[in-house]
């Protein structure tokens, strides 16, 4: 292997705008469920349950897409929106089981995520099957095309890197911006921030912990869930079984490099991205294969094994709360 070679491969990449863009693509799944884990966790509810949100996330944006355009009659342009609305809706609905164990019962909230990302994963595959009658994959639906902002696009360099996206994308970094602003800058952030810190103080000034609680978990599953749209309505134009891959536990990941804040969460994300855009660029180089497909997982062991010690978690996250 000429080292040489392979240094001027790299060097190519990285001056490459594509390499970037690829990167704020990859990384727009994963920071969308990243922040709702944030805002989930801020409230003091641990959300294990990022990687079967995205799932059913995904399906359910499939599932939408495909009868608005074959049953429904609706338009190719309109259908993908109609699947967005589903996931989004099934993303919450799904996230609400995760509050009722979690909150309401008191469960252990690590042994209800792990659960649901099993029956996700498994009703996922189950409805694929029974509704299109093949395994594995959906046929393929209306999906999202790139979307060019007029002039910004055609800016060298940063035009295609930041300008030349599909929807999810674009809404991905006014989630990220719009979020941090919500959570330390409005009274409702305070509030969220307040349960997951101190729920008993809050309760005592009039404060429902288990309603901004709930809140935490309806918005993690709301972003999960859109975060799975991305991956069926963009990223690829149908659902496949266990398409997200553990894209869920790297979201984690990103939200605790992050500090459980949205904007760092969405930074963080942009870390596992550029990761991933590398294995895929980086395959014309002559190494193992193996070694190129670990490198997303690796940095995410890394980067947890560094963050652990330095990120401090909402004091209260974890630990069910009973009104007394």
């Amino acid at each position: 292997m000429d080292l040489g070679h392979v240094f001027q491969v790299v060097l190519d990449i990285l001056r490459d705008p594509s390499t970037y863009q690829a990167m704020l693509r990859i990384s727009t799944p994963l920071a969308l469920a990243a922040i709702g884990g944030a805002f989930c966790e801020r409230t003091g509810v641990v959300n294990i349950a990022l990687e079967g949100i995205m799932l059913v996330g995904a399906f359910s944006g499939a599932l939408f897409s495909y009868y608005a355009l074959n049953s429904w009659g609706l338009s190719e342009s309109v259908a993908p929106w109609i699947g967005v609305l589903g996931a989004v809706t099934m993303g919450m609905l799904f996230s609400a089981l995760h509050g009722v164990g979690s909150v309401h019962l008191r469960a252990d909230q690590v042994v209800v995520g792990a659960a649901l990302n099993i029956f996700a994963l498994g009703a996922t595959g189950f409805l694929t099957q029974a509704l299109f009658g093949v395994a594995g994959a959906t046929p393929r639906v209306a999906s999202f095309d790139p979307i060019p902002i007029p002039l910004l696009s055609k800016i060298p360099f940063l035009g295609p890197v930041l300008f030349d996206h599909t929807p999810i994308v674009y809404m991905a970094i006014v989630i990220a911006i719009g979020g941090q602003y919500v959570l330390f800058r409005t009274p409702i952030g305070l509030r969220m921030r307040a349960v997951g810190e101190h729920p008993k103080a809050a309760d005592t000034v009039g404060v429902s912990v288990y309603r901004i609680r709930y809140l935490g978990v309806l918005i993690s599953g709301a972003l999960g869930g859109l975060a799975g749209a991305n991956l069926s309505l963009e990223s690829v134009s149908q659902f496949s079984e266990n398409m997200t891959r553990g894209r869920g536990f790297i979201a984690l990941a990103a939200n605790i490099f992050g500090k459980w804040t949205p904007l760092g969460s969405w930074l963080s994300s942009l870390l596992f991205g550029f990761a991933e855009s590398l294995k895929l660029r980086t395959q014309v180089i002559d190494l193992p294969p193996e070694f190129i497909l670990m490198l997303p997982y690796v940095l995410t062991i890394v980067v947890l094994a560094g963050a652990m010690g330095r990120a401090v978690p909402p004091n209260a996250i974890g630990k069910p709360y009973s009104k007394q």
